[in-house]
């Protein structure tokens, strides 16, 4: 004769509370062994503990209930480890997000003053480039500028042009108010582009610019972009227009992000007091 225990005995044997043993069986995720007819009773097997721990451990670790599903259902021991592996991945990539915001918040409130050293004013003149210009959603920009440039640089190569100044990216005031909006990536060049793909011919208009340099990868840009508005609303006069980066040294340079370099510009209108 099996031998039965309550849900309510499950629950405590297991640390998972009778709600959520309900909600378990409802989804198909941990069904009871038995359930009377008349009363509804559930009722689970000592058999069951260990898939019940098993479920807990993984919930523990924030895997989705649906994944939980596959893996419980993967007859297959390698591909049930395979699954199991790429959640444990992502779980540590989360890590690294979460060390990576919690270092840049820590020196934040180690470090809160604002430094405008560094930051110089510019003229930029006008200069003939080929570009790349399309609507993106912020979230996808720095894959987005990746590619824009690999595009770019190839399409130079293919048509025997040699860029003539350093890379850069126009981004409308969209892009940070609405996080999306239109944004261009340019490199500049002798020679006429011939239009290929997504790469156009292009005058990148001159432009005066308060500048500062930021170093290392995209994290904590937005520390350098709060220093340079600093700078301009004491020490320059802001004007309309967009926002203009350069890319001295970046991911085709290198492959450390430490040694990355972007020049981030604001408009400014340069006068002698400035």
């Amino acid at each position: 004769m099996t031998a039965y225990l309550s849900i309510g005995d499950f629950s405590r044997a297991t640390h998972l509370t009778v709600k959520t043993l309900r909600h378990y069986h409802q989804i198909g995720l941990l069904a009871p062994a038995d359930v009377d007819p008349h009363t509804g009773y559930r009722r689970y097997t000592a058999d069951q503990l260990s898939v019940a721990q098993v479920v807990r451990r993984f919930r523990e670790l924030d895997m989705p209930l649906e994944e939980i599903q596959a893996v419980l259902a993967t007859p297959d021991p390698g591909v049930r480890n395979a699954r199991i592996v790429a959640h444990l991945d992502r779980l540590q990539e989360q890590l690294g997000r979460t060390q990576r915001a919690v270092d840049d918040l820590r020196d934040l409130l180690t470090h809160p003053a604002v430094d405008a050293a560094g930051v110089e004013l510019r003229a930029e003149p006008e200069v003939a480039a080929a570009a790349i210009t399309e609507v993106i959603d912020a979230a996808d920009g720095a894959a987005w500028l990746q590619g824009a440039l690999g595009e770019l640089h190839a399409t130079l190569t293919a048509q025997g042009l040699s860029p003539s100044g350093q890379a850069g990216g126009i981004y409308a005031d969209e892009v940070f108010t609405d996080h999306r909006g239109e944004s261009t990536i340019f490199v500049p060049c002798r020679g006429t582009i011939r239009p290929l793909g997504r790469v156009r011919p292009t005058v990148i208009p001159a432009a005066e610019l308060a500048i500062i340099t930021h170093r290392g990868a995209a994290t904590g840009v937005d520390r350098a972009y709060a220093t340079l508005a600093a700078y301009v609303t004491r020490h320059a006069l802001g004007v309309p227009g967009p926002i203009r980066e350069y890319y001295p040294v970046g991911q085709r340079d290198t492959a450390d992000p430490a040694l990355w370099r972007t020049e981030i510009g604001w408009p400014v209108f340069h006068t002698r007091t400035s």
